[in-house]
């Protein structure tokens, strides 16, 4: 069936009352963004599940809620029960180590589990929460460039001198820092 017949024939199908459910919700491509959009309006609901809100066309139209993350306490419950699913004997030291490996993505944490189980190295850390520090970056070497200013204005060489040297040392770090590739938002 081809994609338009297969639109029409679920838009002759559906009730009002009808809910359509779309995980992954960043994949749908604008046609079939529109299309929902005239299911919307003629009374279909539509829940749509994406770690960010894209925030364009139907999804301005919906109400966002915010799902909380689980708790440590919960991670450790379900790689508990993982490892006891698996035939794993781990003691309660050993899940708050691996905890750490899996944030709060209970996903992850079953994959920790499977690699502990398979004797992989899993020190590797997979989840993605982490916070930005670069203003606290871009702020000290502003505390860099004052130094050097400082030394320039009252006439202290051996201060302008520590206070350039510094602050080139210290963009080179931040450049360097980037080097490595993109990072991923908090959350992804």
């Amino acid at each position: 069936m081809m994609m338009d017949k297969l639109k029409e024939e679920i838009a002759v199908n559906v009730m009002p009352n009808t809910c359509l459910i779309f995980p992954e919700a960043k994949r749908l491509t604008t046609g079939i963004r529109y299309w929902l959009e005239d299911l919307m309006n003629n009374g279909v609901r539509v829940v749509c599940f994406a770690v960010v809100n894209p925030n364009r066309d139907i999804f301005l139209d919906m109400i966002e809620i915010e799902i909380k993350p689980p708790e440590d306490s919960q991670i450790r419950a379900v790689m508990r029960d993982e490892a006891q699913l698996l035939g794993l004997n781990i003691n309660d030291s050993r899940l708050a180590e691996l905890q750490t490996l899996a944030g709060r993505n209970p996903a992850i944490a079953r994959k920790v589990i499977r690699r502990e189980r398979l004797g992989m190295n899993p020190d590797k850390v997979e989840h993605s929460q982490y916070l930005d520090i670069s203003p606290l970056v871009m702020a000290a070497l502003a505390c860099l460039a004052i130094v050097r200013f400082i030394g320039m204005g009252t006439g202290n060489k051996g201060l302008y001198i520590v206070g350039g040297i510094a602050m080139m040392v210290g963009m080179s770090l931040k450049y360097l820092g980037r080097v490595r590739g993109s990072r991923r938002k908090y959350g992804q």
